[in-house]
């Protein structure tokens, strides 16, 4: 990665510098920071996977040593900042983030490893939220006034997760079969 260069990266934030995806290169560490199921999806060969909602400071210090920075990568580039300014609010240096983020990546032509395909967690909730709403609208018109809970309680829901980042059918939603992976033969976790 040419960290000098004007073209090549630019400033984000204080501390934060972008990097185009064709200008990264050299003994850099590739981090990660989207869910397991987008990783699994497509991600740069050689990547790490460390979510960015259990960013460990120590840990990507422990994969970062003898590297000359970090990429912090993420779908568009807003998690990679987050990370970023996290990581450097505990001390870390030489982060680095991804420019447009692994769709940068993508449409620059750039070579992806691709895993099994699945819906991402966050889509998966609206459908089931947009279900039990028009469902909870049909059973309240069709059958009985009372179904209208329904789609009151889903509404409340997605207010409850908006507010409090906590999203309680998103984790049901998790442990679906669907969404379990099986384990893969090297270690791709931080």
């Amino acid at each position: 990665m040419q960290a000098s260069s004007k073209n090549s990266t630019t400033a984000a934030a204080p501390g934060v510098n972008l990097v185009n995806p064709r200008d990264v290169g050299g003994d850099v560490l590739l981090l990660d920071v989207r869910g397991p199921d987008e990783f699994e999806a497509a991600h740069i060969d050689g990547a790490v996977l460390h979510p960015l909602p259990g960013l460990n400071a120590q840990a990507v210090a422990r994969l970062a040593e003898g590297k000359t920075a970090s990429v912090l990568i993420c779908r568009t580039g807003y998690r990679g900042r987050q990370a970023a300014e996290r990581l450097a609010a505990n001390g870390l240096t030489s982060l680095t983030v991804l420019d447009g983020g692994i769709q940068a990546w993508k449409e620059a032509g750039l070579p992806l490893v691709r895993g099994q395909q699945t819906i991402s967690l966050e889509r998966q909730v609206r459908i089931g939220a947009g279900a039990l709403v028009a469902i909870g609208v049909a059973l309240g018109y069709f059958v009985h006034p009372g179904w209208l809970i329904l789609p009151a309680f889903a509404g409340l829901g997605l207010v409850f997760a908006g507010v409090t980042n906590f999203c309680g059918m998103g984790l049901l939603l998790a442990r679906m079969p669907w969404n379990k992976r099986r384990k893969p033969d090297t270690p791709q976790t931080a």
